[in-house]
């Protein structure tokens, strides 16, 4: 699948535009839970809701089934996480169901998991929330700063608090791998 045109250059306006309306600069980290306060959204543990253990065996029977999901309870959103998860991969799971919100996208699908039927967003959907989920988190502005200082995908996972698969995904597909090379810090910053 691939991104509209120009959804890229779009993701990266709008997260510039939320780091504003935070009073962030579009360099600063971004803490996905104010975030979600800003856009009206409650987070919620689901360990909250349901004993640690249930949600243990779910992770014992099928890996990664369940990270995040949105509800929506008497008009207000709720994002529900999964305390199993890392807190960097949490905040990409929060950033991943806001951006659903932000892109205004409806649960239209039908799938079934173990004879329960849930809804969920088309797969083209799911795209876009994984690609706008990661560049809410590390917008190009920051990830150039972060290269300007010699960072590496791995620094720049851990200061920013996602994971480092998505720290590597946005360093290489934003264009600032290419901008460290040309500068002759490729070697230093890729950790090649």
């Amino acid at each position: 699948m691939t991104l509209p045109r120009g959804f890229k250059a779009n993701a990266e306006r709008e997260a510039v535009r939320l780091r504003r309306e935070l009073g962030l600069a579009p360099h600063a980290s971004l803490d996905i839970l104010d975030l979600a306060s800003h856009l009206g959204v409650k987070v919620v543990d689901a360990g909250r809701l349901i004993a640690v253990d249930r949600l243990e065996e779910l992770e014992r029977l099928q890996s990664f089934s369940f990270s995040a999901a949105t509800f929506v309870v008497r008009g207000r959103h709720y994002v529900v996480t999964n305390p199993l998860r890392t807190d960097g991969r949490q905040a990409s799971d929060i950033a991943h169901e806001l951006s659903h919100l932000l892109l205004k996208h409806e649960l239209t699908e039908v799938r079934e998991v173990d004879g329960t039927p849930f809804r969920t967003c088309q797969p083209e959907e799911e795209e876009q929330a994984t690609a706008m989920g990661g560049t809410l988190m590390l917008p190009r502005p920051l990830l150039l700063s972060a290269v300007t200082r010699g960072m590496t995908p791995e620094q720049i996972a851990t200061n920013y608090n996602v994971t480092t698969e998505m720290a590597r995904f946005r360093y290489h597909t934003t264009g600032v791998a290419k901008q460290a090379k040309r500068r002759g810090s490729y070697s230093a910053a890729s950790g090649s």
